[in-house]
Order: C-alpha cells, then structure tokens, then sequence
C-alpha cells in the first residue's frame, strides 16, 4: 500500500472526531479543523470510487461520470455555503480553485516532475483548447464585474439576470467540450484516457461496480455532512485565526477540497505522465469555471440566495494573471523544474496579496 493510502486511511479518523467536536462543544476552530482533515480522504474515496465505475461502464459514460464528479467536493461545500448565505466565500473559493490548480497543482506537478526528468511533454493541442475554454470563462466572468464598475447605481436585479444568462451559456459550452473530448476529437486524448484505465478486465471489475456506487454514495453523504460542520464553524474559526473571508475562500477552502487531486496530479508528474498531469490540473479549472461556478448561480437563483458573477476585482486580477501565465507555459506541450517554479511562485505571491489585503472580515 503506497504512503498516499495510508495517509488517507488515517485521516479518516478526522470523521468521528469532528462529528464529536461539534456535538460535545469543542469550539468551532476544533470543528474547522477536523472537518477539514475529514474531507481530504473522503475526496480522494470519491475519486477513486468515480475511477473504478468508469473502467466498468467505459469510456463514453466513464468520461461523463468523471466530468460530472471531477469538483464535486468543492461543489457540496460550495452549495452548503451557498445555503448559509456566505456569497463571498462562494465566489472566492471559485476563485481559488480555479488560480490553485493552475498554478499550485500545475506548478507542483512540473516542479517535482522536473527533478526527475530533465523535459517532460504533454499535447499541445489540448493545451490550446483548454486555454482558449479558460479565456471563454474569464471573459464570462469579468463583463459581469467591469457593467457593476462602469455603470454607477446599476440594480442587483439586472446583474442577477445577466448572471443567469451568461451562466446558461457556460453550461453549454462544456457540454459541447465534454462532446468535443469524449465522442468527435476522442482521440486527442486518448493518451490521457489509457493511463487512467487499469489492466484488469471487465470480468473482474463488474462484480465491484456496486461496491464503488456504495462507495460513492457514503462519501457524498459524509463530505455533505463534514461540508455542514466546516461551514457552520468557519465564520467564529476564521476570526480565531485572524484571517479574512477572502483569504479562506481563495487560499484555505480551495486545498481542502481540491487535496486528493493535488495529490493525484503530482504523483502522476514524477511517474512521467505529463498528459495526464496537465489534463487533471487545468482540466478541473476549466470545470470549476464552466459548469461549478454557473451552476451555482442557477442554485442560488433556485434557493433564493442570489449569487451572480460580479467578484471582487482582485479575485479578477488573480484569475486573470493565473490563465495567462498557465496559457503561456503550456502552450508548447513542454515543462520543465524552473517552469514549475514560476507557476509556484505566481500562486505564493497572489497568496501574500490576498491575506494582507485589506478586506472586511464579514463572511455574509
């Protein structure tokens, strides 16, 4: 059993233990905190359960399941958040996964990678695709924000509504991309597909199709219910720990639920395996931006907890920075350590600039 495993069995542990802080009144930092080391192993679960049905119900439909899963923990606690009432830290943790796996993941990936192999390569034609969907998103998401600024006394309303309509767009947009990767252009990924496909064969996997739904059905539950207790305890803990609703959102919230698949992207980087790297990192950012961030809006508008697409400016700047520099290095289909520096530090220095900036600690 690999050292990630094993990391992962233990911190199962966190479970009890934070159902057991917040019932027996341990403080809410307490709870913060074990829930957050509860849902780092119940995510990766989730992964690997989503893996394993898919090698059994193949590729097309295996394709779809790890699309509509790919984010789903950031997705639960983004929804219980949403549920709260706490916007801003909805839009924030959007924020932060999309600049995290960009830089964070991508830089950690080519960094470590790097070490060990003097140039790794990856498809450059996926990386054009993926940078002109991620150029789509950014552009979705700063006309909302740039009519706020530009046009004194606008009404909540309208900005709701062109939310909703640009978020409509979106959805459609990775529809059509999730058609693009896995029915017209398949074979342009391909690569990546086969790595994450095991030798076993069907014969041998079907009897374990149940146990993984089962799988995946506990970890849904549990991550909902670990979600609840992270959300309800974040706004006394974030005040315990003198950080700002924006720095928890963009930098903390984001790691927690994207750890697994750090670990994942960068383990599969040292093991030479670039395509897949890249495709786990940028492709769960280009999730993030064109299905998770509209849907929210959509669920807002359904909870009657209006959520639209004007950020904050600076979240703007971060995302805007990250899809270039990301777009940059990728765009040859190369990597190397000093890359993977340059993305690491993109990702320290937007974190510095997001805890001192000045900002309300409020988190409604």
């Amino acid at each position: 059993m690999s050292g990630k495993k094993i990391l992962f069995l233990v911190l199962l542990v966190f479970i009890p233990v934070s159902i057991a802080a917040h019932y027996l009144g341990w403080g809410d930092l307490i709870v913060f905190i074990t829930a957050s080391l509860a849902i780092v192993p119940l995510a990766a679960w989730m992964g690997t359960a989503t893996e394993e049905i898919a090698v059994v119900i193949g590729p097309t439909l295996g394709g779809l399941l790890n699309a509509t899963f790919g984010n789903a923990t950031e997705l639960i606690i983004a929804l219980v958040a949403l549920q709260a009432g706490l916007v801003s830290v909805v839009k924030a943790s959007i924020t932060g996964s999309i600049i995290g796996n960009l830089l964070l993941v991508m830089g950690l990936s080519m960094f470590l990678g790097g070490l060990r192999y003097k140039e790794q390569t990856f498809q450059p034609v996926i990386a054009r695709v993926n940078a002109s969907s991620m150029n789509l998103a950014v552009i979705a998401i700063l006309l909302p924000t740039a009519i706020k600024l530009s046009s004194q006394g606008i009404e909540e309303k309208i900005l709701q509504n062109l939310s909703v309509a640009v978020a409509v767009v979106l959805i459609l947009v990775y529809a059509l991309t999730l058609l693009f990767s896995m029915k017209t252009h398949s074979y342009l990924y391909d690569v990546g597909m086969a790595e994450t496909v095991t030798e076993e064969t069907d014969v041998k996997e079907q009897p374990k199709i149940w146990l993984w739904v089962g799988v995946l059905l506990v970890c849904t539950l549990l991550i909902a219910l670990e979600s609840e207790l992270l959300v309800g305890s974040l706004e006394v803990a974030t005040s315990q720990l003198g950080l700002t609703a924006l720095f928890t959102g963009v930098i903390l919230v984001p790691i927690v639920g994207n750890a697994a698949e750090h670990a994942t992207a960068v383990t599969v980087a040292m093991k030479n395996k670039m395509d897949l790297s890249v495709s786990v990192a940028v492709g769960s950012s280009m999730q993030i931006a064109l299905f998770v961030a509209p849907f929210l809006v959509l669920a807002g508008w359904v909870f009657g907890q209006p959520m639209d697409l004007n950020f904050n400016p600076f979240e703007l700047v971060a995302v805007v920075v990250s899809v270039l520099i990301a777009n940059s290095i990728s765009s040859d289909g190369k990597s190397n350590w000093l890359e993977g520096i340059l993305l690491l530090a993109a990702y320290i220095v937007l974190g510095f600039a997001f805890y001192f900036l000045p900002v309300a600690k409020s988190l409604g």
